[in-house]
């Protein structure tokens, strides 16, 4: 049977990328839809593509009330965790695609998907090549002791760092912290141009015109230096995939994974 989706910012960047693909497929079935503009009318129709027969709401309560096995969210950083509890109050599972939560949150957010035997599956980045990155970096923590992470953006995202970068400084915490030569606390001048610290890691984030998305993780050692670098481009699209798998691993599972590359490595 074809798994059942909702997609909260199904008009938005990514999400209409989604929604669209969504409504091409055999494998899934588009069940609702949230946004901000257009309640009411039918989503099909908002993308530009023929009617579907599925209304816009504005609210998760409401697009839920149809039977619905995953709730995709690709919405704001200020409304994204009411929107995974409200889902998994009512047992649907979760796909998180935005970014601007903290660990306090997701920790919440695992809790209520355990306690209910759901899956909720959260990435700061759903590109399959971001998530190469991202385990990349993680293997070499294990064989390089120092490093820190740059984080470059548009200058209109309002979160620092990205979801994906602060996904990354917290799990590389877990797998190592690295050396510093001189500690922040006994920097001379201003400590804040060290940039912040996540999880014992440096990050430093750039807003600036110019750029889509992006992020180093740097490592150094006497005479040699390792860059690993993702550049997203300006369209949605390698999101998809990315978010389309999480999907079906959701049914799969129970309790919270951060970070697309958990569903693509065996750990």
């Amino acid at each position: 049977m074809a798994i059942r989706v909702c997609v909260a910012g199904a008009t938005g960047w990514a999400g209409a990328a989604v929604t669209r693909q969504i409504i091409a497929s055999t494998d899934f079935a588009l069940t609702g839809a949230i946004a901000r503009k257009g309640i009411g009318s039918d989503i099909g129709a908002a993308l530009g593509l023929p009617p579907v027969g599925v209304q816009i709401a504005g609210a998760v309560e409401d697009a839920l009330q149809a039977p619905t096995d995953v709730l995709i969210d690709y919405t704001s950083h200020d409304a994204v965790k009411a929107h995974a509890l409200a889902a998994l109050a009512l047992e649907v599972r979760v796909v998180i695609g935005t970014s601007g939560l903290t660990a306090a949150d997701y920790a919440e957010i695992g809790q209520a998907a355990t306690e209910r035997g759901l899956g909720v599956i959260a990435a700061g980045n759903f590109s399959i090549t971001a998530a190469l990155a991202k385990r990349f970096a993680l293997m070499a923590a294990r064989y390089v002791p120092s490093w820190e992470l740059i984080d470059y953006a548009h200058e209109g995202k309002v979160d620092a760092p990205s979801g994906t970068v602060r996904e990354l400084a917290e799990e590389i915490g877990r797998v190592a912290r690295p050396h510093l030569a001189v500690p922040i606390e006994q920097i001379h001048g201003s400590a804040a141009t060290r940039g912040a610290t996540i999880e014992g890691t440096q990050v430093h984030s750039l807003r600036l015109p110019g750029y889509v998305i992006a992020f180093e993780a740097l490592f150094g050692l006497p005479d040699e230096r390792l860059t690993i670098r993702h550049d997203a481009g300006a369209g949605a699209g390698p999101y998809v995939a990315g978010t389309l798998l999480a999907a079906r691993k959701a049914l799969e599972m129970t309790g919270l994974v951060r970070g697309l590359d958990h569903l693509l490595f065996e750990d």
